[in-house]
């Protein structure tokens, strides 16, 4: 319990660091990037644009206020968790991320599940079969899904699966079938760097002392597999999920655009495309929390995972 709350502790520290670096420099980049927001305003307003409209509108938003000043405020309403209005829709930027979370997160979970049922048997099979057809087989399927880009599979999928087959629908967000096709792509997207971390660390822990003495003491191979090797080697996937759950949302962005999944890529797009600064801003901090409260789980997890840990951090 003391080592999980100083694991707290620590991580709430660095969430507090990394919100301050990483909305000042969300923020400035904002102000820095092409496009005038106050065009998108006056264009939903549908109004002829003259340089009085401008001036109201920049007075309405703050924008002709040095950048510190536009900031300091941003950042005064965010510790109050307030993210600011649309300036295209009016509504509150929180809403509109919590409306679209959860179809992001569920796709998300789709495509983990994907990962889990594919990832896991394919570096099991590689590393038990080490230098046979199985082998063979698992790293073939990792090397030519890390040589597919994403887009590119959803796509293949999509025209196999949904328009020459008619097995499962491609667009929108309703059955079980409709999670179907955006969950492998996301699981088979990722699914190659994991099945090679995994086989070689079971290749790695299977020819070690402690797995032998299991042997030695009669246990079966099934239970040595499972409860000992694949045990030890669970804590490397998890290291890795910690660091590319940046990534995973980033691609979960990609699948909902192809697959028109009503979540929070969709709403960015948007918003990117109308430069609707303060749903940018809030998206990107959303993300950015939800990558440090996933690293912190993980640490967790190390603890019950790895008994080594416990000893070592006591």
């Amino acid at each position: 319990m003391r080592q999980a709350v100083s694991i707290i502790s620590s991580r709430l520290m660095q969430l507090l660091i990394m919100i301050l670096l990483l909305s000042f420099a969300t923020f400035v980049l904002m102000k820095l990037t092409p496009g005038d927001p106050i065009r998108a305003v006056l264009k939903v307003d549908d109004v002829i644009s003259t340089t009085e409209d401008k001036d109201r509108v920049m007075e309405e938003y703050g924008f002709n206020e040095p950048i510190l000043v536009q900031y300091g405020k941003w950042l005064y309403n965010l510790a109050q968790f307030d993210l600011g209005d649309s300036i295209i829709s009016k509504r509150p930027v929180l809403d509109m991320l919590l409306e679209k979370l959860p179809a992001t997160a569920a796709l998300s979970a789709g495509g983990l599940i994907a990962l889990f049922f594919l990832a896991v048997p394919l570096g099991i099979v590689g590393a038990v079969y080490e230098g046979r057809w199985p082998d063979y087989v698992s790293r073939w399927f990792a090397m030519i899904g890390a040589s597919i880009p994403s887009f590119w599979l959803g796509l293949l999928l999509i025209y196999f699966f949904s328009l020459k087959w008619n097995m499962f629908p491609v667009m929108g967000k309703g059955t079980l079938a409709h999670y179907i096709l955006p969950s492998l792509t996301l699981g088979i997207a990722m699914a190659p760097l994991y099945i090679k971390i995994l086989r070689e660390r079971l290749i790695s822990t299977l020819q070690s002392s402690y797995i032998e003495s299991a042997y030695a003491r009669g246990l079966g191979k099934g239970r040595v597999l499972v409860f000992h090797a694949l045990r030890g080697s669970l804590i490397p996937l998890i290291t890795m999920f910690g660091l590319s759950i940046g990534s995973l949302l980033g691609g979960v962005t990609v699948i909902e655009i192809l697959f028109s999944w009503p979540g929070m890529g969709e709403l960015i797009v948007q918003a990117v495309m109308q430069r609707d600064y303060p749903v940018i801003q809030g998206y990107i901090m959303v993300i950015g929390f939800l990558v440090v409260m996933t690293n912190l789980i993980v640490d967790l997890l190390y603890i019950f995972i790895n008994p080594q840990i416990k000893q070592e951090k006591g």
